[in-house]
């Protein structure tokens, strides 16, 4: 009975100790259930606690900032101008702001760039003939041969668009310190270079495949100049060719043009967009007589497309009279021979021509253009045009040479019909003139307007939304010939698979430009007035009018030009009113005009021609308003809308 009541209790010991197991056991497993959200929860009201210090402590930063932000607002308020001691107005950072101060640091590093590469020819004191150099340069108003007058008012207005360079040159570049014997002797053997080039043919020069130009075979380049001057630097190629036409200009008055930067500039415009004489080591012994002239100069060569980017030289021009009726004009750069300057990326060769005195008033010029270059930056569209030679080559200056004494040829005609278009309208000699004027100031303003060259104070814009549009702007105020506000330059190019002729054709002829000018949207164009300015058919002066125009009392100036290395076509609306004034013998200095356009240039072998199409409009009649987006993309509409109508409509056509 005992054990039996032992046994007993032992059960239930055991079954109490289950129970007692069990329960612990379940509070263990709720015991970590919970102390998780507990620590959840601790942690939440710490983190809590330190955004609340957080925030205090930045509200406290915040205040400071704006009370020095309130600080900063009075003080530019009462700020002044140190100069003028002017209250400066403050305004909104804008876009415009940007890009300017972007232009600004490039323009800053520019100008260092120039002043080191100067700064090596430079000297410690100034000299006379520097002085006398570059104040040569503006026009004067001396008597000038009657071929230059024509093209003497549209070039004034040009010049002072270089009067920003030309300062900063005469305040770097003083007489430069170079060996002058050394240099007479460089060009002295420049000039005989130039001269065996010039003469020998075969084996010297190769004939192109079009037959229009020839090329230098470099291995007998070498044998017969085995002393050339300078040595190819590493990265730099040779671009080499020689051409020769006669053109429509006695020997002196050609002379004359190579000399006088002025005339350089004005001839040569759609090559040349800056041009300066640092320094004349050398001048003639008389003056008007530039035997013997020997010039230090510094220059930018240009194609009218963005596709290919400007070249920058210095070189010495040195002038000879190689007989009677013949004179020599050679440059070659004097840098290489002191230094490899990296910041020189072209380098001229014995280059020039030999004019040679021909009868009627005429010259034969045999031109050699030789040149080490870094072609660095050309886009593949430009590249088939650069490397056929025809872009920087000899042939493109013999051809926009005679061009060009075409046109001041045909500006002395006087026996021409008064009535032009079909007794349209009547045309007095001063009227016609006044046309010529207006019309040489809008191809220059063309040309100034299509590259990025620093010489025609253009800003970039990157703001386009087209990769393929090189968009640019410019602020005027009170600019003779120039409206004032902000103009807007919108350019592009593109290739196209059929003839530069071809497009130029299409494009010049006004039954089919209703095609792709939105101005003259379905409308059947009259030309009112033609003015023949050259040989070739196309190359003429046009005042067109719609039938129904869209431009109301507007006209539309319009001058075509073709020579075989390229083609323009520019234009310009112009009211009906100042016409009738040109007409009438009223100066054309004071019409302001904003010049689009067209260049085409041809590919090798005329397997196809690039296009480039430039518009120029007024945004803004305030010179220091902000540029709207909405400018922007409307000009930026504008050219792609004309590029494809061009394009479908030479499709249509079968190109």
């Amino acid at each position: 009975m005992k054990y039996q009541n032992c046994a007993s209790s032992l059960n239930t010991i055991w079954i109490w100790k289950r129970i007692v197991w069990s329960i612990l056991k379940r509070i263990a497993m709720e015991i970590k259930i919970h102390l998780p959200w507990k620590k959840v929860t601790k942690s939440k009201t710490f983190s809590t606690h330190l955004e609340r210090a957080e925030n205090a402590r930045l509200k406290v930063e915040n205040d400071k900032l704006r009370a020095e932000n309130v600080k900063c607002k009075e003080v530019l308020s009462r700020a002044c101008c140190l100069t003028c001691d002017v209250a400066q107005a403050t305004a909104d950072v804008s876009l415009d702001d940007n890009q300017l101060r972007v232009e600004n640091s490039k323009l800053k590093e520019k100008i260092a760039n120039l002043t080191g590469l100067i700064a090596r020819y430079v000297g410690n004191k100034h000299c006379a003939d520097n002085t006398s150099a570059l104040s040569s340069a503006i026009p004067s108003s001396s008597t000038e041969p009657q071929w230059v007058a024509s093209l003497r008012g549209g070039q004034q207005d040009i010049t002072q668009e270089f009067v920003l360079d030309e300062a900063l040159f005469k305040s770097l570049a003083r007489p430069i310190g170079i060996d002058k014997p050394k240099a007479i002797e460089v060009v002295i053997s420049a000039m005989e270079e130039l001269i065996r080039m010039a003469e020998i043919e075969f084996p010297l020069w190769v004939s192109t495949a079009d037959n229009r130009s020839y090329s230098l075979n470099e291995d007998a380049y070498y044998n017969l100049f085995p002393t050339a001057i300078g040595l190819k630097p590493v990265g730099f190629k040779v671009e080499a060719s020689k051409g020769s036409d006669v053109v429509l200009m006695n020997h002196m008055n050609l002379v004359e043009v190579f000399m006088d930067m002025n005339k350089w500039l004005a001839v040569f415009a759609s090559i040349i967009s800056r041009a300066l004489v640092i320094e004349v080591l050398s001048a003639g012994s008389e003056p008007g007589n530039f035997d013997g002239t020997l010039q230090m100069m510094t220059a930018e060569y240009q194609i009218l497309t963005p596709t290919v980017p400007t070249r920058e030289s210095i070189f010495l021009r040195y002038c000879k009279q190689l007989g009677e009726g013949t004179w020599g004009i050679v440059d070659v750069s004097f840098d290489n021979l002191l230094c490899l300057d990296p910041l020189v990326k072209c380098r001229r060769r014995p280059s020039g021509c030999i004019i040679q005195e021909m009868p009627n008033s005429c010259s034969k010029i045999t031109w050699v253009e030789h040149v080490h270059v870094q072609d660095e930056g050309v886009h593949y569209l430009g590249k088939p045009f650069v490397e056929s030679g025809l872009a920087f080559g000899a042939q493109r200056w013999v051809s926009v040479l005679a061009r060009q004494c075409e046109r001041l040829a045909s500006a002395l005609v006087t026996n021409f019909s008064p009535n032009d278009i079909n007794d349209t309208v009547l045309i007095s000699p001063e009227g016609r003139k006044n046309i010529l004027r207006l019309s040489e100031r809008m191809v220059l303003r063309f040309c100034a307007g299509v590259t990025s060259s620093t010489a025609h104070a253009w800003l970039n814009l990157s703001e386009s939304g087209n990769d393929q549009i090189r968009i640019m702007t410019k602020r005027r105020e009170n600019d003779l010939g120039e409206p004032s506000g902000i103009v807007l330059s919108a350019t592009t190019s593109f290739w196209l698979p059929v003839s530069h002729k071809f497009v130029f054709d299409f494009l010049r002829d006004e039954s089919t430009r209703t095609q792709w000018d939105i101005l003259f949207n379905c409308e059947d164009i009259i030309e009112i007035v033609h003015i023949s300015n050259g040989n070739e058919v196309g190359n003429c002066i046009s005042l067109l009018r719609g039938t129904n125009s869209n431009l109301g009392s507007l006209l539309m100036l319009q001058e075509c030009g073709t020579h075989q290395t390229g083609s323009y076509i520019v234009y310009a609306p112009i009211d009906n009113g100042t016409v009738d004034l040109l007409l009438d013998g009223a100066s054309s200095d004071h019409v302001t005009l904003l010049p689009s356009g067209f260049t085409i240039y041809p590919t090798a072998r005329d397997a196809g021609s690039l296009l480039t199409i430039a518009f120029q409009i007024l945004v803004n009649p305030v010179p220091n308003a902000n540029i709207p987006a909405t400018s922007i993309s409307s000009i930026s509409n504008l050219i792609e809308y004309t590029s494809h109508k061009i394009r479908a409509a030479l499709a249509l056509r079968g190109a």
